[in-house]
């Protein structure tokens, strides 16, 4: 009985880390931060996303910092809230707020493309690798310009580093957030087919 009730106890705790995780990654620092700056609806401003990239198409480069630095720690908050609770409510808090900024409940499901919020999860996970995935996105950014190649590329590489230098679990989880991650650029993945993915600093559609 008492395997038991430990059992339902894990279970329970991962579902409040992951619905706590969910919701704490569904707030949309980019549209409250656009609308409190005076500068309008981010929605109906270039590629229409919530995340730090499409603000910086605002001219307001220190707005965008504060949402990029804002989207990566609501993933790394839930993820260092829920680590109290064990391993695995960590992990699956790291989850729920990549989901939460990707399918956010308060926008009818419609939310960004979750780098920065991934990024900061797998910081607050394993630094390491964490790291790995911001190296990897920095290096490609420099050299090709393009935001969508170098998070695609990033986040490929982290269900990788994970397993070298974490644990499988982290590999597993790194994985599932990668192909989430990779579904929403569907369209940014067609234009770097086409050849006609913009670069960083420029309009996107």
């Amino acid at each position: 009985m008492a395997g038991d009730g430990g059992l339902v106890n894990g279970l329970t705790a991962i579902l409040i880390a992951a619905i706590g995780g969910y919701l704490l990654g569904s707030i949309p620092f980019g549209l409250v931060l656009t609308r409190l700056a005076g500068l309008g609806d981010i929605r109906k401003i270039g590629s229409g996303n919530i995340g730090a990239t499409n603000v910086l198409r605002t001219g307001n480069k220190p707005l965008a910092f504060a949402v990029l630095l804002l989207d990566s720690g609501k993933g790394a908050a839930a993820v260092l809230l829920a680590a109290r609770f064990g391993e695995n409510p960590a992990l699956a808090a790291g989850v729920g707020a990549v989901l939460g900024h990707l399918y956010p409940v308060w926008l009818g499901f419609k939310g960004g493309k979750g780098v920065a919020t991934t990024l900061g999860t797998l910081l607050a996970l394993s630094w390491p690798v964490g790291l790995i995935a911001c190296a990897v996105w920095l290096l490609v950014a420099l050299i090709f310009r393009i935001s969508s190649a170098a998070a695609l590329t990033a986040l490929a590489t982290t269900p990788v580093a994970a397993l070298l230098i974490y644990t499988p679990t982290l590999a597993i989880v790194a994985l599932l957030i990668a192909a989430l991650v990779w579904y929403k650029h569907a369209a940014n993945i067609r234009r770097l087919l086409d050849g006609t993915e913009p670069r960083i600093g420029r309009k996107s559609a």
